[in-house]
This record gives C-alpha cells, sequence and structure tokens, in this order.
C-alpha cells in the first residue's frame, strides 16, 4: 500500500528517513512528504498550500493510501480523509488529535518575525522527550524548520461527513491507549467521537518515535495497512 508520512511542526521529510526503509522491507511503498513552508524554501507557504500538497500526494496514490500524521500534522492526515474519503484507507495518528472545523491549525506558539520556530526543549521536558538522549536532541534542534505564521495560523476546515466512516488508528506514545480512548470517550477529541472505528495501539516511546522506535513505527504502520476488519481495542 501507498503510505503517505506527514511529520509534524518543524520537521520535513527527513524525520521518516529510519522509518521508510522498514516500510519498504516489509512491502509498502512510503511516501515521506516535505510541506510548503517547512523544508522547501517557501517563507511564504500558508496552511492552504499544505493541506493542497497532502491532497494531491493523496490524488497521485495507485490506490487507496494510508496516511499518516505526526503530532500538529495528525489535523492536516484528518482533512486528508475528509478531502477524500473514498481514496483515504485509513488514517494513523502518530502522537497528536485531529482538530476541529474552524480551529486555528498550531496556535500553541505565538509567531515571532512572522515565524514560529523551534522553542527548544524546555517545553517538552518529561515524557515527551525522556527517551532521546542529548546527541539526538541536538541534532533534531539542529535541523528545526521555523514555519511561516501564515501555516501555524491557518484555519481548519472540514466540509464531508463521510470523513467518520475511514478507519482511525491512534498510536500512543508519550500517553497510553487507555488514556487517549477515555478522552475520546468523553467527548474531549469531539471528531474522534464521530468515527465509526477507532483503534489504538501502544508504543513505548515518547513523542517523536519515527527517531527512537523507527523499525517499532514502522512495523505497526505495516500493520495498521493490512488492517481492514473490524475495531481493535
Amino acid at each position: 500500500m501507498d503510505i503517505l508520512l506527514i511529520a509534524g511542526m518543524w520537521l520535513d521529510a527527513t524525520a521518516w528517513r529510519e522509518v521508510v526503509p522498514e516500510l519498504e522491507r516489509l512491502g509498502h511503498r512510503p511516501v515521506a512528504l516535505t510541506l510548503p513552508g517547512q523544508g522547501d524554501g517557501d517563507a511564504g507557504a500558508t496552511y492552504d498550500d499544505q493541506v493542497a500538497a497532502v491532497v494531491a500526494a493523496v490524488d497521485a496514490a495507485d490506490g487507496p493510501v494510508l496516511v499518516v500524521g505526526h503530532s500538529a500534522a495528525c489535523a492536516l492526515a484528518w482533512v486528508a480523509a475528509d478531502a477524500r474519503p473514498g481514496a483515504v484507507a485509513r488514517v494513523v495518528l502518530v502522537g497528536g488529535m485531529p482538530s476541529e472545523d474552524g480551529e486555528t491549525y498550531f496556535g500553541f506558539f505565538e509567531p515571532v518575525d512572522g515565524v514560529v520556530a523551534f522553542p527548544g526543549w524546555e517545553p517538552f521536558e518529561g515524557p515527551d522527550s525522556d527517551d532521546m538522549s542529548a546527541e539526538l536532541k541536538a541534532e533534531v534542534a539542529a535541523g528545526a524548520l521555523a514555519v511561516p505564521a501564515a501555516v501555524t495560523q491557518g484555519v481548519v476546515r472540514l466540509r464531508d461527513e463521510r470523513r467518520y466512516d475511514v478507519p482511525v488508528t491512534m498510536v500512543c506514545p508519550e500517553y497510553t491507549p487507555e488514556q487517549a480512548r477515555e478522552w475520546v470517550e468523553a467527548g474531549d477529541v469531539p471528531e474522534l467521537a464521530r468515527a465509526r472505528q477507532v483503534d489504538y495501539v501502544d508504543i513505548d516511546a515518547g513523542h517523536w518515535p519515527m527517531y527512537t522506535r523507527p523499525d517499532e513505527l514502522a512495523r505497526l504502520l505495516a500493520d495498521c495497512a493490512a488492517d481492514r476488519g473490524e475495531p481493535r481495542n
């Protein structure tokens, strides 16, 4: 299956560099995206440009595609299901949740001089990054990309309720599947509360498992690509 990989804030396609070979070894066709304004040098990119790039990648797939979003990009993965519900076989959310219609894409950090730069590791101390070595943190920070405010301040738009028929897998890194299920059942994640099928999968990692558990993450994604059955809890 074609597997579309969308990394979260401050990352480009190279974030998946250790995941891609394992997915290929398992027989899949991974496509790691570099989003507009996030590694392509386009300082004028907008959130809508990123949405268009994701949808274009879905359209370019040979058949039904597994769309994987990480962190903030979980919103983009869900928007892909909304835009192309017949072409997205499953959405996988790694360490993140889909946004609701009308929400700001990434409002957690205020832009400075027109961009949201990587804020350093202090906001992510604890379970998010405890599994990362000092060397790995330095490497990731050195490659982090400032994201244009026109991306982060974009407004999420969802229009097609057929997205709720697209199966979803939540890969739970710094939180447990039990916690994620409680959030959804309590209505804290309205989009997933309305989804027909939501599965929960644990991974013993922090917020960036593509760096710290790439082979395990690849195998989980391959399992998601193969899973066309009943919901799993």
